[in-house]
C-alpha cells in the first residue's frame, strides 16, 4: 500500500472524525429502551400462549419454541447493540471525554460479561498490530507446523488424516466456536497470540497482556464480573434460574454468537493476507479485513453498522460508528482495490471461511490461508513467494 496513514486520513472529510457525546447517548438510550420494551413484552408470552385457543393451534413443541424464538432473536440483537456501544467506548469513539467513555463502557460491558478495561487493553493492541503474525492479539492463523502437517510434496503428507472432518463434525465444531469462543479467548487465550505463556488470560492482573500500570483497572474489571456473578446468582434465587435463563441468559449467548461471528468474518477470509516481519505496517494490517452486510437492515439498525463498515474502523478506530457509511465511501474511492468487501450471505460465508481458512505456511512474509487440501485462493506476488515444496 503506497500511502501513509496521514494521506489516507486527509482523503476523508474532517467532520467525520468528530465525536458527538449527545448523539452517542441517544443511541444508548434507544438501545436501553428497546431492551426494556422487549423484556416487558416477554412477560406476556407465557400467559398469551397458555390460552386454550392459541395452544390448540400449535403442537406442544411448536408452542414452546414459537413463544420465545422471536423474543430471543431481537433481544439478542439489542443486547449486541449495547455491547457495540461499550466497544465504541473502549476505543474512545463514543465521546471526547475519557470519563464518559470509561463509565459507560464499564457498565455496558460488565452487564454483558466482558471485563471492560482488560479487553480494552488487548483489543487496542489487536488494532495496533492487526494481521501481524508476531504481534496480533486474536484470530492469529495456525501454521502448517502448528497442525503437524508435512511440507507440500512430502511423501507422508496426508491432509485428510488431519483436516478431513465430516460435515456433521465440522458443523459441531463451528457451533462450539460460536457459543464458546469469546469466553475461551478471555479465559484461555484461545485463538490469541501463540507466543504468550500457556495460562495467559484476561483476568490475571499479572498477565503478560498487561503492564504494571494497568494492574488496577484489570482488578476493577474483575470486580465488575464478580458483581455479575452475584447479581445472576441472586436473581436466580429470587425469580428462579429458568426465568433468568429465558430473560437474560439466552440473549447473552446470542451476544457471544453475534460478536464472534461478525469479528471472525471480518478477519478470516481466503482473500485476506497476513504478514510477517518487515512486510507488515499499520495500513496493510488495517486493510486486511472485510466489510460484510451481515443481517441487512437489522445489522445496520440493531448492531450500529459494526459489520457493514469495519474496514474504516480498523483504519480509524476513534471514528464514531455513525460516520462509518460516509467515511467508507471516501476510503473506497482513495484506496481502490485495497478495500475488501463481500456480499456472500453471512452463514454461507461462515461455513466457507471455516472450511477454507485452515492454516498458513511456516515460511514467507506475505501469507494467505490454505484449505483442507492445502490450496490457497490467493498467493503473494512472485517477488514475495517462497518455495514451500518438500526437498
Amino acid at each position: 500500500m503506497p500511502w501513509s496513514l496521514k494521506e489516507i486520513r486527509d482523503a476523508i472529510p474532517s467532520h467525520l472524525f468528530i465525536r458527538d457525546t449527545v448523539r452517542g447517548l441517544m443511541y444508548l438510550a434507544r438501545d436501553l429502551l428497546l431492551a426494556a420494551a422487549a423484556w416487558s413484552l416477554a412477560t406476556y408470552i407465557d400467559p398469551f400462549f397458555k390460552q386454550v385457543h392459541i395452544a390448540e393451534l400449535l403442537t406442544p413443541v411448536g408452542a414452546e419454541v414459537a413463544r420465545w424464538a422471536a423474543c430471543w432473536w431481537f433481544q439478542g440483537l439489542i443486547f449486541t447493540g449495547i455491547w457495540v456501544i461499550g466497544h465504541e467506548c473502549g476505543h474512545g469513539a463514543f465521546s471526547d471525554h475519557k470519563i464518559v467513555n470509561d463509565v459507560i463502557g464499564f457498565i455496558t460491558h460488565t452487564f454483558l460479561w466482558t471485563p471492560y478495561f482488560s479487553w480494552k487493553i488487548s483489543h487496542h493492541r489487536h488494532h495496533s498490530n492487526h494481521a501481524s503474525m508476531e504481534r496480533d492479539e486474536v484470530y492469529v492463523p495456525k501454521t502448517r507446523s502448528d497442525l503437524g502437517l508435512k511440507k507440500e510434496g512430502h511423501p507422508e503428507l496426508d491432509y485428510d488424516e488431519i483436516l478431513g472432518d465430516t460435515p456433521i463434525y465440522t458443523l459441531y465444531m463451528l457451533i462450539r466456536q460460536q457459543v464458546l469462543a469469546f469466553p475461551a479467548y478471555l479465559l484461555f487465550n484461545v485463538s490469541g497470540q501463540k507466543t504468550y505463556p500457556k495460562w495467559t488470560n484476561h483476568f490475571d492482573p499479572n498477565s503478560i497482556l498487561f503492564t504494571k500500570a494497568q494492574r488496577n483497572v484489570v482488578i476493577l474489571s474483575n470486580i465488575g464480573i464478580a458483581f455479575m456473578l452475584w447479581a445472576v446468582s441472586y436473581s436466580s434465587s429470587v425469580w428462579g434460574a429458568s426465568e433468568v435463563i429465558k430473560y437474560y441468559g439466552i440473549p447473552w449467548l446470542e451476544v457471544s454468537h453475534w460478536f464472534i461471528m461478525i469479528t471472525y468474518l471480518h478477519h478470516t477470509d481466503p482473500i485476506l493476507p497476513h504478514y510477517r516481519g518487515k512486510e507488515w505496517n499499520f495500513q496493510r494490517g488495517a486493510a486486511a479485513t472485510v466489510d460484510r452486510p451481515i443481517l441487512g437492515w437489522q445489522g445496520r439498525f440493531f448492531l450500529h453498522d459494526v459489520a457493514h463498515f469495519h474496514v474504516i474502523h480498523h483504519f480509524f478506530p476513534k471514528m464514531p460508528f455513525y460516520h462509518g457509511p460516509e467515511a467508507t465511501e471516501h476510503l473506497k474511492a482513495f484506496i481502490g482495490d485495497y478495500y475488501a468487501s463481500s456480499d456472500v450471505p453471512a452463514f454461507v460465508a461462515l461455513w466457507n471461511s471455516y472450511n477454507k481458512c485452515q492454516f498458513v505456511e511456516d515460511e514467507g512474509d506475505i501469507l494467505f490461508y490454505r484449505d483442507k487440501k492445502g490450496r490457497a485462493l490467493r498467493r503473494p506476488a512472485d517477488k514475495y513467494r517462497v518455495n514451500t515444496k518438500y526437498e
